[in-house]
This record gives structure tokens, C-alpha cells and sequence, in this order.
């Protein structure tokens, strides 16, 4: 017989394992939802994702609310606890895994094309389908954009373009005083500019940042009924309500009104409803009363809206979180799981006054500064075309021996470095017959020196910077704030972003080399001051010489260097040669690397009145003025050593007169040494690599220019220094 009381403690014992049990499943389950909801929601803590504790949670019916409003449309259901669905919820459907996403953006300027970027950089981290890509663009953004997608090679993703331009009159007659001008209003012309098969497209402004895989907002084409055409997020203000200040006069809108940031249309259901005969017709309506719109195409779609509410299907208010001067966005954001897609739609973007900007701003500045070649991801599983050039490339690298000493330089070679021309707003200048840009390359060790540059060059200039992702963004806040930089709108900027452990000067050189604009360039680097008179000289000794008239010559700018940091740069060549007699200047690389400039023979140039020619000599590499059509730079040659010498070869061979000018001159100033030219210096290796590159460029001219080339091959028998 059990001594008593032992039952009651085994039913006490039973009882606690058994509520322990159903802790532990209810627990459990709890889990599985949860990560089923982060799963379906594009994996939880990623870049996109925000601290449970950014506000504090507040249950639904707690929640303060203007007096007269609603909740949002699409806000997640909370229960009488305030959790955001206790329940365990299938996750949402999403596309098969390899179907095409179609996304529509316009995009028009400069500042516009870097938020694209931005903007693409965030669906590509959380993307798992093919994306096809339709920019509705201007001149300046096509540029742009074509050059970037192109260079970037990313896998799965097709770029279309469309002329904004051509749009324009479709649009032009309604007036608008949104800061977006014109193109603010051209997605009300999407379904006739699209083509007339894309039945289905996500339309987005260029201010959002998604924090999620755009295949989900894609899905919710699922949840429209038959005579739905429109998905829109609630607009999240009270601007439609008439209140945010005295004669508040918007136009009309259904409720609280819809944000136009992202938009799921049924291209074929709206070109079958007579859509451009439908907004044209309200916004012709609405403008008897009212005088313009104040938000652009947003206007005109709630108008249409209001007169034919069932049109929409309302989406989920966590696709485009709003962050606008009145944003009202703090109930949808308070309250959901995890956020879709955040849209600065106020026109103060970044600096929009929310007390959780912070957080916000850091989700856009991760993808801001988030390298740009990690995104270069195959989607496994799903065949597509391959980028343009891919294939070609992929054969090349795979030639390529791991264990050769020259593998750095040999695969350096095959890169394809992103490039973004035109990084900043530049005006070109307006065309004259003689005029000339200076054209050089740097990287973000030397951009102390540009502000000496553009004191010293008043014209037009093409630099190349080769700069990360990071860098890039400091490179922009470092022009912002510089007096001299900002003023100077002739001065075009191209970012090729960092790859590889070598420094890809000649590409450089020729990524700005073939943005410059004038009929000729002025080939020189950034660690060089010209004369102060330079710029004009330059054009007055081209018009003089009739170079125009088809005369092939190479204008040599003689080069001088400083070892003083500090010192009086000579303002005419009086004063340089006063110097250059005092020790205080010296014929550039006179003690390291004569030979590099003896050929425009300095004793000669202190005496000349006029241009005179001078024969090419081995090693020689001057810093020359050519026209702007001239050979590009042999890009083989990368890090330190024969980059300039063998361009100065392509010159010769292709007969170009070396003409010194009398009057012209540049000067070095000091620095550290490059990486590059250290390991030149300290490795066997790299020298011989860099030989071995001087080798295969002979051959490749003798295989071009033939018995012309057998100069250049006996002067390479030759001893050599450095270069």
C-alpha cells in the first residue's frame, strides 16, 4: 500500500507535466506561425527589418485617432490582446518561382537616377524572380541608366526603355504644381506607352525603398475581383480630408484618398475600360474648379477613384508606408509585423521631421551604400538569357590559370567594373569649334585636389573616380558642401564602382575619355596643376595650328613637379623658369624616371616662341592634348607602370605629330605614394607581370601596324628603368 498522501503528489506531478505540455505545443505553434510569417515575408532580419520596440504596442482600440477618420485600409487585425492575428495564417501566395515580375518606373535627371539605384539595390536583396524592368525616362537618365545596367550585369533582370519626351504632350496640358513637373503626371499614360501585351505591371515612384521580396506585393494581383484595375495603398494624411490648414482645397478622393508611390495595374482591363479616355476626361472636369493639381497623377487617380470606387482593391497599408510632412503612418507601422516598402514621399526626403526617421533612414542607407556587385546573384533554377556580353566573359575567366603569378592582372583585365557616368548635374557646355576638356581619373585618396583643379581649369572637365558604393555617397556630401565644387556645373563626374585588388587606370581614363564632349581633350592627371592661363591658351594654339582641318597632332603641355607641399605656383613661364632655376621646381620625374619626358627636350622649350615638333622616343609619355576621337588607352595595363607610355606608342604608330607647346606647362604636386606603386617597388613579381604585359602589347602591334611596329619592338630590347 502507497503511504498516504503519495497519490495526491503523482496527480500533482501528472497534472504540472501535463500543463508543461501544452505550454511547450502552444509555444511551439506560436514559433511555427511566427517563422511561417517571416518566411512568407522574405526572411525576417534583414536590412529591412525594425526593432520589435520601435514603438510602444498599443492595442487597436486604444489607439488615438483625429476625430472623423478611419483605420487604414489593409491595417494588420489585432485581437482584443493588441497582437497582430493570434492565430496561425497560411502565408500569402506568391508567383511560381521563374515567373517575369513587370515593374514600371519614371525616372527623368540626374538626382532621380541615383534614387533608381538606390531603389533597384532593394528589390535585387530580397528578390527571387525575374524582374523586367520598364524606364520611362528622359535623355539624361537613359544615358545614364542604359550605361549602368549594362556595366552591371546582372543576372535575370531586362532593362526597357521609354521615351519620356514622346509622352510629354500627352500630359502637358494639365497644369501641376508638384516639384515632379511633368513626369510626375506620366503614369497616368502607362497602359498606352507599355506594350500592348503586358497585361500586368507594379508601378513605383523612385522614393521608395523596399524592405521586402517584391514578389509578394506581385501576388496580390490574386485578391483583385473581375472589375478591379487599380491596387493602392490608403494615403496615410489627412490631405484628401480638406483640414491641414484654412482654404485647403484638394481634390476629390474617396475617404482619406490613395498614394500613388506603388501601384499594381491591370494594363489589359484598364485599355479595355477606355482608360485614357476615362482620366481625361475627370481631370478635364476637375480642373473648371480647381486650378492645377498639387499632386500630381495622385490627383487624378483618387478622382477617378471617387466616381468609381470599385475599381480599387485597397492593398495592405505596410506596401507604402509613407513618410510625408502630416504622415499619419505611425498606426499601420505601430502595429504590423514587419514593413514592405517605405516611401519618402516628402519633399524634404531624408530630412523629414518623424520621430522614427532614424530607423527609417537606416534601412535606406543600407541599400545607399550597399555594394552594388554582391547583387551580381544567379537565381538557380531559373534559365534566362544571360546579360550581354556574360557568356563571353565567363569563357575568358575560366581560361584563366589560379596558379599563374599574373593572375591578379589577367583577371583584373576581364573586369567589368559598374559604371554610373554623369554622377552629379552637369550642364555641357554649349559646342564651340576649339574647345577642350581635361580629362583625368582618381581615387577617393586624392580628391583633396579638386578644388586646386577647378580654381587653376575654368572649362569643362570629365573625371572618372574609382570609388566604392560608401565612397561614392561620401564623395557626393564632400562636393555638397564645397564652395568651389557645387558652383561648377561643367564639371561631369563618373563613378566606376571598386572591383578587384588592382587599380584599373587606363579603364578609368577611358570611361572619361569617352564622356567628354568637346571636339578636344586634355589628357592629364588629377595630381597635376595647369597653368593658370592654360585653358585659354590651349584653344588659341588649336585655332592657330588648324588642327581642325584634319590635321593629326598631339599638343604636348610640358611637365614640371614640386617637392614643397606649400609654394607660389607661377603665374607665366617667367616666373615657373625663375623657379625651376631657384630649385624650387624640376622637370617632372627628372631624378627617378628621366627618359619618361626627355624627348620634349626642356633646354630647347625655355628658348621656344613656337610650337615645334619632337620625334617619339621609348618610354616616352607626355601629357598630351588630341582630339577627342583619338586611340583609347590600352586598358591591359593596370596598377602602376606603362599605362600613359603605351597610349603615347598607339599615337605614334597611327601618326600623330608631337608638337610642344612654347607656353604651356603643368606641375606635379607631392603625395603619398600609391599602393600600386608601392608593390611595383617592393615585388619582383608585379615587375615581371607588368613585363610581360609590355610583351603581349608589341605583339598585338606588330600584328596591327606590321613592319611599322618594328620601332617599337627594338626599342623594347633596350635597357629600361621603372616604366
Amino acid at each position: 500500500m502507497l503511504p498516504r498522501g503519495r497519490p495526491r503528489a503523482l496527480g500533482a506531478a501528472a497534472l504540472l507535466l501535463l500543463l508543461l505540455l501544452i505550454g511547450f505545443l502552444l509555444f511551439r505553434g506560436d514559433l511555427d506561425c511566427e517563422r511561417t510569417e517571416r518566411e512568407a515575408s522574405g526572411g525576417g532580419a534583414g536590412p529591412g527589418s525594425l526593432p520589435r520596440s520601435l514603438t510602444p504596442r498599443v492595442p487597436p482600440d486604444e489607439r488615438p485617432r483625429p476625430r472623423g477618420t478611419a483605420a487604414f485600409d489593409g491595417d494588420p487585425p489585432a485581437d482584443p490582446g493588441g497582437r497582430n492575428g493570434s492565430d496561425c495564417t497560411p502565408p500569402r501566395p506568391r508567383p511560381p518561382k521563374c515567373e517575369l515580375l513587370q515593374v514600371a518606373i519614371v525616372c527623368a535627371g540626374h538626382n532621380s537616377s541615383r534614387d533608381v539605384i538606390t531603389l533597384v539595390k532593394s528589390m535585387l536583396f530580397y528578390r527571387k524572380n525575374p524582374l523586367h524592368l520598364h524606364l520611362v525616362t528622359d535623355a539624361v537618365a537613359r544615358n545614364i541608366l542604359e550605361t549602368l545596367f549594362h556595366t552591371w550585369m546582372v543576372p535575370a533582370v531586362r532593362i526597357s526603355f521609354y521615351n519620356a519626351d514622346e509622352l510629354k504632350p500627352q500630359v502637358s496640358w494639365i497644369p501641376n504644381k508638384h516639384y515632379s513637373g511633368l513626369y510626375g503626371l506620366m503614369k497616368l499614360v502607362l497602359p498606352s506607352a507599355l506594350p500592348p501585351d503586358l497585361a500586368r505591371v507594379i508601378v513605383l515612384d523612385t522614393d521608395v525603398t523596399f524592405a521586402s521580396n517584391i514578389a509578394e506585393l506581385w501576388a496580390l494581383f490574386a485578391h483583385f475581383s473581375d472589375k478591379q484595375v487599380i491596387g493602392l495603398v490608403e494615403n496615410q494624411s489627412d490631405w484628401y480630408l480638406g483640414n491641414l490648414w484654412r482654404n485647403h482645397r484638394p481634390w476629390p478622393a474617396l475617404g482619406r484618398g490613395f498614394n500613388t508611390g506603388v501601384i499594381l495595374l491591370r494594363l489589359d482591363r484598364l485599355r479595355q475600360a477606355g482608360w485614357e479616355q476615362m482620366w481625361k476626361l475627370t481631370a478635364t472636369r476637375e480642373l473648371l474648379t480647381l486650378p492645377a493639381t498639387s499632386l500630381a497623377d495622385q490627383d487624378i487617380f483618387n478622382a477617378i477613384i471617387k466616381e468609381h470606387p470599385w475599381l480599387v482593391q485597397p492593398l495592405p497599408c505596410v506596401w507604402n508606408v509613407q513618410l510625408s510632412d502630416h504622415t499619419l503612418a505611425e498606426r499601420c507601422y505601430s502595429e504590423a509585423s514587419d514593413l514592405k516598402v517605405i516611401h519618402w514621399n516628402s519633399p524634404k526626403k531624408l530630412r523629414v521631421k518623424n520621430k522614427h526617421v532614424e530607423s527609417f533612414r537606416n534601412l535606406y542607407l543600407t541599400f545607399l551604400e550597399y555594394d552594388g556587385n554582391l547583387l551580381r546573384r544567379e537565381l538557380f533554377g531559373c534559365p534566362r538569357p544571360p546579360p550581354p556580353g556574360a557568356e563571353q566573359l565567363q569563357r575568358a575567366l575560366a581560361q584563366l590559370d589560379e596558379e599563374d603569378a599574373c593572375f591578379e592582372f589577367r583577371r583584373q583585365q576581364l573586369t567589368v567594373h559598374r559604371v554610373h557616368i554623369t554622377f552629379l548635374p552637369h550642364k555641357p557646355p554649349p559646342p564651340q569649334p576649339h574647345d577642350v576638356t581635361l580629362v583625368a581619373q582618381l581615387s577617393m585618396d586624392r580628391l583633396q585636389m579638386l578644388e586646386a583643379l577647378c580654381r587653376h581649369w575654368p572649362g569643362p572637365m570629365s573625371l572618372a573616380l574609382y570609388l566604392t558604393d560608401a565612397e561614392a555617397q561620401q564623395f557626393l556630401r564632400f562636393v555638397e558642401t564645397s564652395v568651389v565644387l557645387s558652383a561648377r556645373q561643367d564639371v561631369a563626374y563618373h563613378v566606376v564602382y571598386r572591383e578587384g585588388p588592382l587599380y584599373p587606370i587606363n579603364q578609368l581614363r577611358n570611361v572619361a575619355l569617352a564622356q567628354a564632349l568637346t571636339p578636344y581633350v586634355f589628357l592629364s592627371d588629377i595630381d597635376f596643376l595647369p597653368a593658370y592661363s592654360l585653358y585659354d591658351y590651349l584653344r588659341a594654339s588649336i585655332k592657330q595650328l588648324e588642327l581642325g582641318s584634319g590635321r593629326k597632332a598631339a599638343l604636348v603641355v610640358p611637365a614640371f613637379e614640386t617637392l614643397h607641399y606649400r609654394f607660389g605656383f607661377p603665374r607665366s613661364k617667367a616666373e615657373l623658369l625663375a623657379l625651376l632655376d631657384a630649385g624650387s621646381l624640376h622637370t617632372f620625374r627628372y631624378h627617378e624616371w628621366p627618359r619618361g619626358h626627355a624627348p620634349t627636350d626642356y633646354a630647347r622649350w625655355r628658348e621656344a616662341q613656337a610650337p615645334y615638333p619632337v620625334q617619339w622616343a621609348a618610354d616616352y609619355e607626355p601629357y598630351v592634348v588630341v582630339p577627342r576621337d583619338c586611340p583609347r588607352y590600352d586598358p591591359r595595363f593596370v596598377g602602376f607602370g606603362w599605362n600613359k607610355v603605351a597610349h603615347i606608342v598607339e599615337l605614334d604608330a597611327q601618326e600623330y605629330e608631337l608638337l610642344v607647346l612654347p607656353e604651356a606647362f603643368i606641375i606635379h604636386l607631392p603625395h603619398a605614394p600609391s599602393l600600386d606603386i608601392s608593390r611595383f617597388r617592393s615585388s619582383p613579381t608585379y615587375r615581371d607581370c607588368l613585363q610581360a604585359l609590355k610583351d603581349e602589347f608589341h605583339q598585338d602591334l606588330s600584328r596591327h601596324y606590321g613592319a611599322a611596329a618594328l620601332k617599337y619592338l627594338t626599342a623594347l630590347q633596350q635597357p629600361r628603368g621603372p616604366t
